[in-house]
């Protein structure tokens, strides 16, 4: 059994993206007076009267020959198609257009629940105008404001009303969650949709056109993974355009909200400085990493190829030494299956935990191989080591002077934790704290 699931579609520009943010708490969805804006279809959880219910917002529907809005259109019939229930978004403004009775007739033939949404009735005089959209054959429309918040209980009523009766919630505590993080244009989408063995989000051979983080949940040799397709993160000063802005703060929260990152380096281009950049965000942020080499079937290769773009791998991402790499092909499928596998190692690593014991066995071998420093004639000793947490595994050395501890000693324990215990893919932190 699963949450409610409800999907909001309706042609571009009439504040689905707004009432999707109200339903799920936060902005989520990109909002902007501009059409078109939300491209693919956005998943969210929220929560009404102590009711859970899964959120997708979907990019405007249109009914014209171009190839990109015929993506975008079949992103929403998806989305119909997984949902329990559907809401219809209008806007008293325009008035009922040809392009809302198209998309009723459309949903009317789904035979889902429907429920009709007027929205930018943002005072009373506006009320008398949502009659005409009775017309619509979708029985009564509901005023609402997006921009006030008014209405929306009035429509998740509805919605759980007409709900199906065996709806219930899920527990997904014990579900992995990764992101895949790049540049624009290094396949990151095109990896989701080989993963998942279907068109999940829109591919294009335009850099940037997955602006929004897209989450989707699939299971592998009986566990669940979310993965998290993120936007292209661009360089700070080419990020020209507001909705990009949002974007690159969209991916930087995907980092927080995934438990391991995919850093997808483009095989054809090599290794770029803003690859090394993105790859420093998941550092910084203590999230499991693994670097992932897509395209790998495009280059020609011969026995060398594959450990020469590995040392170069390991020069240039020294910060992160940690991270295995793979070298896969989201278009022949090369090497794809052992994704999840991987990623749930680094998983498990991210949450290891070590007994204090096993630890400050290390910590006296270490320092017989490497004595600890001096400084100014005082030396500095190191009683005890213990871990206070995990994800991503953190340790407190308790010594005599924080002071004394320097970077390249906390690095040299670093190491020699990772040569005892598995910590394959995942950052460690040592803390130093006086001894009191």
């Amino acid at each position: 059994m699963s949450n409610l699931t409800i999907a909001i579609v309706g042609r571009p520009n009439v504040g689905k993206s707004t009432i999707f943010n109200r339903i799920v708490g936060d902005r989520i969805s990109i909002v902007q007076d501009e059409p078109g804006v939300t491209r693919d279809r956005i998943y969210a959880q929220g929560e009404w009267l102590g009711k859970q219910l899964n959120v997708i917002d979907t990019g405007g529907i249109e009914f014209n020959d171009q190839d990109f809005m015929t993506q975008i259109r079949l992103q929403a019939e998806i989305a119909m198609e997984e949902a329990d229930v559907i809401i219809m978004m209008t806007n008293v403004r325009e008035g009922v257009t040809k392009t809302d009775s198209q998309i009723a007739s459309m949903l009317r033939k789904t035979d889902k629940p429907v429920v009709l949404a007027v929205n930018k009735v943002d005072n009373p005089e506006q009320r008398a105008e949502i009659y005409d959209f009775y017309s619509l054959g979708l029985g009564d429309p509901y005023p609402i404001s997006g921009s006030h918040g008014l209405g929306i209980g009035d429509i998740l009523e509805e919605v759980f009303h007409l709900a199906p009766d065996d709806i219930e919630n899920d527990d997904d505590d014990d579900t992995i969650s990764f992101a895949l993080i790049g540049r624009p244009n290094v396949g990151k989408s095109s990896l989701v949709n080989a993963i998942l063995g279907e068109n999940r989000v829109i591919v294009s051979n335009v850099a940037g056109t997955t602006r929004d983080a897209i989450d989707t949940s699939f299971e592998d040799e009986g566990q669940v993974f979310k993965i998290i397709d993120t936007a292209g993160i661009r360089k700070r000063g080419k990020v020209y355009e507001a909705t990009e802005k949002y974007s690159v703060m969209r991916a930087m929260r995907a980092i927080e909200r995934a438990q391991v990152c995919l850093v997808v380096l483009n095989a054809e281009e090599g290794i770029r400085d803003q690859d090394k950049t993105i790859a420093g965000y998941a550092h910084e942020a203590g999230r499991g990493i693994m670097i992932v080499v897509n395209k790998w079937d495009t280059i020609e290769k011969d026995h060398h190829t594959m450990k020469k773009f590995t040392d170069d791998i390991r020069r240039e991402f020294q910060f992160i030494d940690y991270a295995p790499i793979i070298f896969v092909s989201a278009e022949t499928k090369q090497r794809l299956t052992q994704l999840p596998e991987m990623i749930a190692h680094v998983y498990g690593n991210f949450n290891r935990r070590v007994q204090s014991s096993l630890l400050n066995e290390v910590l006296v071998d270490a320092i017989r191989i490497n004595p600890a420093p001096s400084d100014k004639g005082r030396k500095l000793r190191i009683y005890y080591l213990t871990q206070v947490k995990t994800s991503p595994p953190t340790f407190v050395a308790f010594v005599n002077d924080e002071e004394l501890m320097h970077f390249s000693y906390e690095r040299f324990l670093s190491n020699q934790i990772r040569k005892s215990f598995d910590f394959l893919g995942t950052p460690i932190q040592i803390i130093t704290r006086n001894r009191k």
